[in-house]
């Protein structure tokens, strides 16, 4: 790494060249990473699924298949049996060498970024793409998007590390690589670069830095990722490039503002479910690493009696692995699917994640839930569209918009989420209908999210409490601040130290700011500067206030920020700075005290987080 430190040495580190450079190093990680893990997956699948249990998960169209469809017969109760091996697996790779990939990746790399000064354990990534794997490859139900943010924002890191860069760009890095791998396997880069700056805060905020490098990386990824794909679909959405509805009357607004309604519900279900079973998960007297094992053993005997219970019908296997299969159909093919099938698709989707990742398994939830507010907003679709037929003409519009709505809601980002989704269907005329729904969504389910480590805002993260210190300070003046009623004691400088002695034992004043013949300011003492001379009184009439004074002068003028004020307070550990009127130097004006400036910002603190509240 010398060599490579030795030149962003040489280059302006405060440049934007700086961050093209650095973040399209963490995309072509994040890019290559994202191919070894699809393919990674795709082995499992073919080795365990396919070959044992005569079972492929159908996925979108966009998707690239490396093997052949099974020839074995369809063995549910292997498929229960494989998923529990495969829990076991993930569970035993992950508590025994990084715990901290369990469960859905993102939430780990969003703490990362706030509390733990961008910092992830090298192992990490590697831990978590194997372990992911391994957990959607036996048919556990989680997403892609978790496993590669985490390897991008993992190399990230340790690219930062290596080249002692401070902690701040250590977090732009980390979002870079979040950025960058949700930009390649979703094949949607400028979501990916919106995603990495909106998903670290829970309220309306964006971490505005990160959007640069991020969109680089992203970029990056994408281009490699898509290298792996066969022309015919390289540069296809994810779900297909057929898909083109139209926004024609005000009146279409109706259902889907019911929509956004069912969708909140559907999102608090969600959410509880996930962390009540995540809870109770740690309550279950065994060892965290059999946990998964547990969870998707269970998740998978749940398929196995719905499929069964549907008198076998196999879109109901979509509660496993990604689900696309199923939501790809409710974009192609809604009227060959019921509402009763849809709905509870969704329903049983939220369990099986669930036990899935809660239990420990390692996986994402950005899959699960655009196929469960697919599936809820093509059942919507498809009861108005019987209903009223012309309005609601094509009920597979309410399932791009439910996919945006309910991961907005859930994940508190509606803007990602909206470039996003339009991204992986290639269909941009729903956009007005999109932001009414994402809104709603977003605005009602501030109480239900899903990444437990966002916070609020900025003002919240341990990542910029330095940044608003100088903010609020520099927003502030000395003159809103000092006392200029203050009553001081001035000492003429030709004092004698039996008068200054006597005049420290009569008040509780701590600096004495000293005065020439003209009355300006021309040098100051503290009491402590006094105290070597308080033990031989025979000096005390020899010594004057020149004696004992320093003149090498720290001031500040009304006009100067708080900020400035708080530097000169702490270059030499100062409790009084002089006032000094600029246009008159040597005028005294006051006295600012260092505890004035705490109270200052603090005062100014308060009353943001109050406007924020209010708001």
């Amino acid at each position: 790494m010398s060599p490579l430190r030795y030149f962003f040495d040489s280059i302006d580190l405060r440049s934007s060249s700086k961050w093209i450079l650095l973040a399209s190093l963490v995309g072509i990680v994040a890019g290559l990473g994202a191919i070894v893990f699809q393919v990674l997956g795709q082995v499992v699948v073919h080795y365990s699924l396919s070959r044992f249990a005569g079972y492929v998960p159908p996925e979108a169209l966009g998707e690239h298949g490396l093997f052949p469809h099974p020839t074995t017969p369809f063995s549910p109760w292997m498929l229960v049996a494989i998923m529990t091996f495969g829990g076991l697996l993930s569970g035993m790779l992950v508590y025994t060498f990084a715990p901290e990939a369990e469960g859905h990746g993102t939430d780990a790399a969003i703490d990362s970024f706030h509390n733990k000064r961008g910092v992830i354990r090298t192992r990490v990534p590697f831990i978590k793409t194997i372990a992911s794997a391994i957990t959607l490859g036996t048919g556990g139900s989680g997403g892609r998007e978790g496993p590669i943010a985490q390897i991008g924002a993992g190399f990230g890191s340790w690219l930062a590390t290596r080249l002692d860069l401070t902690p701040r760009d250590r977090r732009i890095m980390l979002a870079a690589g979040m950025g960058a791998g949700v930009g390649a396997i979703f094949r949607a880069p400028l979501a990916g670069a919106i995603f990495a700056a909106e998903i670290l805060y829970s309220d309306a905020d964006l971490e505005s830095d990160v959007i640069v490098p991020s969109a680089t990386s992203s970029i990056v990824a994408y281009s490699i990722y898509t290298q792996f794909l066969p022309r015919e679909i390289r540069f296809q959405p994810l779900f297909g490039s057929n898909l083109n509805h139209s926004f024609l009357s005000p009146l279409e607004l109706l259902p889907y503002t019911v929509l956004a309604f069912v969708l909140l519900i559907v999102a608090m279900i969600y959410v509880r479910v996930f962390y009540g079973t995540q809870a109770l998960f740690k309550k279950v007297p065994v060892i965290p690493h059999l946990r998964p094992a547990i969870g998707a053993g269970l998740a998978g005997l749940i398929s196995v009696g719905l499929y069964y219970l549907w008198g076998k019908e196999e879109n109901i296997l979509a509660v496993l692995s990604t689900g696309y299969g199923i939501l790809q159909q409710t974009l192609t093919s809604p009227e060959d699917l019921s509402v009763s099938l849809l709905v509870t698709v969704a329903l049983v989707k939220i369990a099986t994640t669930s036990l899935t990742i809660s239990s420990g398994g390692s996986g994402g939830v950005f899959g699960p839930s655009m196929v469960i507010g697919g599936c809820i907003g093509c059942a919507v679709g498809l009861l108005f569209h019987s209903f009223w037929p012309d309005l609601v003409r094509h009920p597979e519009a309410f399932t791009i918009v439910g996919m945006a709505g309910f991961f907005s809601g859930v994940a508190r980002a509606p803007i990602s989420t909206i470039i996003m989704v339009r991204a992986m269907t290639g269909d941009f005329g729903l956009l007005v209908p999109t932001m009414l729904v994402t809104t709603l969504t977003f605005v009602s389910c501030s109480r239900f999210k899903l990444y437990q480590k966002q916070v609020p805002t900025r003002l919240d993260s341990k990542a910029h409490r330095g940044d608003f210190l100088i903010d609020i300070l520099e927003g502030l003046r000395v003159s809103d601040v000092f006392n200029k009623d203050r009553k001081i004691i001035l000492i003429q400088e030709g004092e004698t130290m039996d008068l200054i002695v006597h005049k420290l034992a009569q008040n509780r004043q701590h600096y004495f700011p000293v005065m020439d013949a003209e009355h300006n300011m021309v040098g100051i003492f503290s009491d402590d500067d006094v105290r070597s001379y308080l033990y031989d009184d025979t000096l005390w009439n020899l010594a004057v206030a020149r004696d004992v004074m320093t003149s090498n002068l720290i001031t500040v003028s009304p006009n100067d920020d708080l900020n400035t004020a708080l530097k000169r307070f702490t270059s030499l550990n100062l409790d009084e700075l002089p006032v000094i009127d600029p246009e008159e130097p040597g005028k005294l004006l006051g006295m600012l005290r260092r505890k004035e400036v705490i109270a200052a910002y603090n005062q100014r603190l308060m009353e943001h987080k109050q406007a924020v509240e209010d708001n």
